[in-house]
């Protein structure tokens, strides 16, 4: 069976592609139009397509739209409800038409086979569907909305969702979190991110306020309003202690909800293993909680934890039919063979060279504190930069946080993640989960290698980590500088700067090198120096 997921409705659009049950291909729709986020959460955006990203998975594959037996479409109109809100109305009949919106953007598809699948059965089938657990398992759902609920809480069998619990809206843990983040000066729907960073900078000293305005029961939960302005007022140019001592409370409550949620979906399905999706899934403090705290024996979250994964969750949704294979790698997205890559870098006439060994010439910038970019293999899906489009950088010296962060045009309390061999993860982080291949987590970084790497040690004293394994040129960069610095890990954050998406073609990452102050840049077998 050959199916095509389609995310549009809110932000973050997206396709992918099953084909026989095994992901062929997924991508955001940024990455090709190269607007971050792709377009705004709003309903006047609602008829937009992931048309580049659509085209480009089916080209993958070989495909022509007459080849699909379905297209998975990740809202289903006949659930909304609240067309009294401002214009959703307009998001609805957008959402009803989008079988001809399709129709007429892959000439050759059959409107006929466009499928409607629920928001958040979407989002389940992303997660529960997608791990290495062979579709049995717990699965919880949280983001801002689908149609009518903003939470899930079920569990696999045989492929089979059951739904043991649901949240309709107005209560809502994201939208909560987006109201935050709007009121602290940030963009809803896009900078949920620097809340999170923001609130290890102090201490929860709401908490009990949001105690009482956040309850839960039943493997449900009720959000009572929350004023503002009188525990902090917006920020006027600049953030203040109170602004992170509010924000410290918010992400606080929401990693206890959270956990209260995960025990109570243990305690009603038995089950050992939880897949998490859902934009507010890509908390990854509050995922270390629900690991470390809570009574799963195994934790998995969909890279693509976010709306662009409902695309794949869609499709896997539809497909569900026949045998599935777990998520690949997070790596679906475009590649470039080495003749391709070779013939941009002489297009653009830059001067460039193919080393012997990239993995120790990369290595050896790195010891010499130099910034590098490293655009290798097939682009990531989902927002994290996972060792196919990031900037690598030296993790020993402190200096390097600030360095960064200048280099991308990023807010200063912002962290800079580690990238670490799996095989070496124990000895350096604890509390965390060994695998973390997709950077999901937070792991504390054990007290003897504080000081050591202190470019990627946030102010709690934890890291966002990201393992290596399975991936012998990246194992080869690291083992490298390992030998040279005696330190098993190099600072690894996203190929891109402010408000822009992720580098994904051989142009964009010229363009990013030619714009930022990076030393060297790695795209294939070769090297770009500054």
């Amino acid at each position: 069976m050959r199916v095509l997921g389609i995310n549009a409705i809110f932000h973050d659009p997206a396709a992918a592609l099953v084909i026989d049950g095994h992901t062929v291909a997924a991508a955001e729709e940024e990455r090709f139009s190269r607007r971050k986020h792709g377009k705004r959460p709003v309903p006047f955006s609602a008829w937009e397509l992931p048309e580049m990203a659509a085209k480009w998975c089916l080209e993958k594959a070989g495909l022509t739209p007459s080849d699909l037996d379905a297209v998975a479409y990740s809202y289903d109109p006949a659930l909304a409800e609240d067309d009294t809100a401002p214009w959703e109305e307009l998001r609805t009949t957008y959402a009803w038409r989008a079988p001809q919106f399709l129709a007429a953007a892959l000439p050759g598809l059959d409107p006929e086979i466009v499928r409607f699948v629920p928001h958040h059965a979407a989002h389940a089938a992303s997660t529960g569907l997608a791990a290495p657990f062979g579709g049995n398992c717990a699965v919880l759902v949280a983001d801002g909305r689908g149609e009518c609920g903003s939470y899930l809480a079920g569990r696999y069998e045989n492929q089979m969702l059951v739904k043991l619990a649901e949240q309709r809206l107005p209560h809502s843990l994201g939208l909560l979190y987006e109201d935050l983040t709007e009121h602290l000066g940030f963009l809803r729907s896009s900078d949920e991110y620097k809340v999170m960073a923001l609130a290890s900078h102090a201490e929860p000293v709401h908490l009990d306020l949001m105690r009482e305005h956040i309850t839960t029961a039943d493997g449900g939960f009720q959000i009572t309003p929350i004023e503002w302005n009188t525990l902090a007022k917006p920020p006027d140019g600049e953030l203040l202690q109170e602004h992170a001592e509010l924000a410290a409370s918010v992400q606080r409550r929401l990693e206890e909800v959270l956990l209260e949620l995960a025990t109570w979906l243990h305690d009603q399905t038995g089950e050992r293993r939880l897949a998490m999706a859902g934009g507010v899934a890509l908390n990854c403090v509050a995922n270390t909680r629900i690991f470390a705290e809570g009574p799963f024996d195994e934790v998995w979250v969909q890279p693509a934890a976010g709306d662009a994964g409902t695309a794949l969750g869609a499709a896997l949704h539809e497909a569900s039919g026949e045998p599935l294979a777990p998520m690949p790698g997070a790596d679906l997205g475009r590649g470039w063979g080495d003749d391709e890559i070779e013939q941009v870098l002489r297009t653009a006439k830059v001067v460039y060279e193919k080393p012997a060994d990239l993995a120790a010439v990369v290595a050896r910038a790195l010891a010499d504190d130099k910034i590098v970019a490293w655009f290798q293999g097939r682009s990531e899906y989902g927002p994290r930069a996972l060792g196919r489009r990031s900037l690598l950088a030296n993790p020993c010296y402190a200096a390097n946080l600030e360095r960064m962060n200048d280099v991308k045009g990023r807010e200063q309390f912002r962290p800079i993640a580690p990238m670490v061999l799996e095989s070496r993860a124990h000895e350096l982080f604890a509390r965390g989960p060994v695998p973390s291949p997709y950077m999901l987590f937070v792991h504390d970084v054990r007290p003897e290698w504080r000081d050591r790497i202190p470019a990627v040690v946030h102010v709690d004293g934890t890291a966002r980590v990201q393992t290596v394994a399975n991936d012998p040129l990246l194992e080869r960069v690291l083992q490298e500088f390992d030998r040279r610095t005696g330190v098993p890990v190099v600072v690894n954050t996203s190929l891109n700067t402010a408000g822009r998406p992720m580098v994904d073609s051989p142009r964009d990452a010229l363009e990013c090198f030619g714009s930022s102050p990076i030393d060297l840049l790695a795209i294939g077998p070769y090297v770009v120096r500054r």
